[in-house]
């Protein structure tokens, strides 16, 4: 018996998303209006197939929703850098919650809170309501 394997298992292959360019001094080169704009429509095309999906979290559901949105996902991981894509994906979750959220409270008749009166940081005289 072997510690590894002679063969690696089947698996299949995802395309590597894309990294930011290297500059001179280490750091990386900043995508450029049109590098910025396709990644958005890559975003946004991936996005559309998984709302056609039913999909809401595409990292919790990730082989459902690279099974559905194979050549979209491609696309966006193609076009983005990729903490922009983990970036773009969590964002999508927190969006939904928010706007769940917002939802259940207009269902219930919530009252808005006035935050006029608030300002300052936290545990300043600015910070409490004027009375």
């Amino acid at each position: 018996m072997s510690w590894f394997p002679t063969s690696a298992p089947a698996t299949t292959a995802q395309p590597t998303p894309s990294t930011p360019e290297p500059s001179q001094d280490g750091g990386y080169i900043a995508p450029d209006r049109t590098g910025r704009q396709r990644c958005w429509e890559g975003r946004d095309s991936f996005f559309q197939c998984l709302a056609n999906n039913g999909i809401i979290d595409s990292v919790k559901e990730d082989a459902k929703a690279r099974k559905l949105c194979a050549p979209e996902l491609g696309e966006f991981e193609r076009v983005c850098a990729s903490s922009w894509v983990t970036y773009f994906k969590k964002r999508r979750v927190m969006e939904f919650q928010r706007d769940m959220t917002i939802k259940k409270l207009n269902a219930e008749n919530a009252a808005p809170i006035d935050m006029a009166g608030w300002g300052g940081g936290a545990g300043s005289a600015a910070g409490r309501p004027s009375r």
